[in-house]
């Protein structure tokens, strides 16, 4: 990738049953297309994170790139959810609520997140129709 996206771009694990499921989320709640999407596990993904000197080598965590800022853990949910529809946004109000607690919830789910939700053998491919919001994949 030889250019940093305009649009927000959200990294995020492609064999995670939960990953994916949030993914399919955030698209019925863009309908705008305003977030574009990239398994972590894609060279595309990769490259674009070395880039900015982020190196993402455990997939326990999604990582929201938003106007040149990089957004983690659950900052990344915070962050995000104000391009969505609904009464998601109020999610938005969460950010009141201490980082290191925030994240020590996000961390346990993290961690569980396979045992409790399955996943994949492989990344998601995208749809014919989505093709369009996510990253090129390799």
């Amino acid at each position: 990738m030889s250019q940093i996206p305009k649009k927000p771009v959200l990294f995020f694990d492609g064999i995670c049953n939960l990953c994916n499921s949030w993914v399919n989320y955030v698209i019925e709640r863009d309908p705008e297309a305003h977030v574009l999407f990239a398994p972590l596990q894609s060279e595309t993904s990769r490259s674009l994170l070395r880039h900015l000197n982020i190196e993402v080598d455990a997939m326990d965590t999604v990582v929201l790139l938003d106007e040149g800022r990089v957004y983690e853990r659950s900052d990344a949910v915070l962050q995000l959810v104000k391009y969505l529809k609904g009464p998601v946004r109020l999610l938005r109000a969460g950010a009141v609520v201490p980082r290191f607690l925030r994240n020590a919830i996000y961390n346990y789910i993290a961690k569980k997140r396979y045992r409790w939700f399955g996943k994949r053998d492989e990344c998601r491919m995208p749809e014919p129709g989505l093709k369009n919001r996510f990253l090129e994949m390799n």
